[in-house]
């Protein structure tokens, strides 16, 4: 059973940048689809960006040019790189995998973080 742990969230101010960061406490190779999603208060969850072991990637049309996804097998890691963030990108960003097939829909997802909050305001 592999686990994973948000970091990176915090404060920032509009047009700012934050570097997301998802540890797993095992190898994330076996997991084929990698991803990040959000859900702010209210609102459903929903993907931002997901990649897989082959590097293919995904992205909200909301984030595409700002946002950028990756992963690093080797030490068990996926970040999400993020800039010119906006207030609506404020939300509870979470980091999930699937091992098989790249079905990015949340419910799907067979792991997942306990999350980390990003706040973009002045």
């Amino acid at each position: 059973q592999v686990q994973l742990v948000e970091s990176g969230g915090g404060l920032v101010q509009p047009g700012g940048s934050l570097r997301l960061s998802c540890a797993a406490s095992g190898s994330i190779f076996a997991i084929n689809a990698m991803g990040w999603y959000r859900q702010a208060p209210g609102k459903q969850r929903e993907l931002v960006a997901g990649i897989t072991n082959g590097g293919r990637t995904i992205y909200d049309d909301s984030v595409k040019g700002r946002f950028t996804i990756s992963r690093d097998n080797a030490k068990n890691m996926v970040y999400l790189e993020m800039n010119s963030l906006k207030p609506e990108d404020t939300a509870s960003y979470y980091c999930a995998g699937a091992r098989y097939g790249s079905d990015w829909r949340w419910r799907n997802m067979e792991y997942w973080g306990t999350g980390t909050l990003v706040t973009v305001s002045s």
